[in-house]
């Protein structure tokens, strides 16, 4: 049983890297394909080095596809999902990886969760300034203006007003004061 569970967990881990073109937004755009990827029918996934749909294997994916699953899941808008790929993980401590626990959380309406899963990604990583505008993001969803003020203020000493999540946070922080 748990080895069947583990094959299908890694069929939906898998399942966002191959078949139909995705295009996803945010950080990276995906290893030079300009963030497209492709998706094997139910059941079979990618095996990058054959180049070719095989059944899953224990052990196939390592943290980087599993990060470009759990991504591309939780942009998909498919939190749920995201959290047991992201959660395959074998380096609990990849700031990559809790930033996207903390999104698909926080996106899920596990907002305490969400922010748990960011202030860690923030010790590890006190410069990932993408956590930051999300962590932002999430203060103003508990009503925390100045926790998200503040995240504006650590994005613009590492990058200057001129980077995304710099306008990104910035954007949600005046439509919150205007609502």
């Amino acid at each position: 049983m748990r080895r069947r569970l583990l094959i299908q967990a890694l069929a939906v881990a898998a399942l966002p890297l191959f078949a139909v073109p995705v295009f996803s937004a945010g950080e990276g755009g995906g290893g030079g394909d300009g963030g497209q990827t492709t998706q094997c029918k139910k059941g079979m996934v990618w095996d990058k080095k054959l180049k070719k749909c095989v059944a899953p294997k224990q052990g196939m994916l390592d943290d980087d596809n599993i990060y470009e699953a759990g991504r591309a899941l939780a942009m998909a808008g498919r939190y749920d999902e995201a959290i047991a790929v992201l959660s395959l993980a074998a380096d609990k401590k990849d700031p990559r990886i809790l930033n996207y626990l903390g999104y698909s959380h926080r996106h899920s309406g596990r907002v305490t969760v969400g922010l748990g899963y960011y202030e860690e990604a923030l010790r590890i990583d006190p410069n990932y300034t993408l956590v930051r505008e999300y962590l932002g993001e999430a203060h103003l969803q508990i009503g925390d203006l100045a926790g998200a003020q503040e995240q504006l203020r650590e994005i613009e000493k590492r990058t200057g007003k001129g980077s995304r999540e710099y306008g990104m946070l910035s954007e949600q922080i005046d439509r919150f004061m205007k609502s």
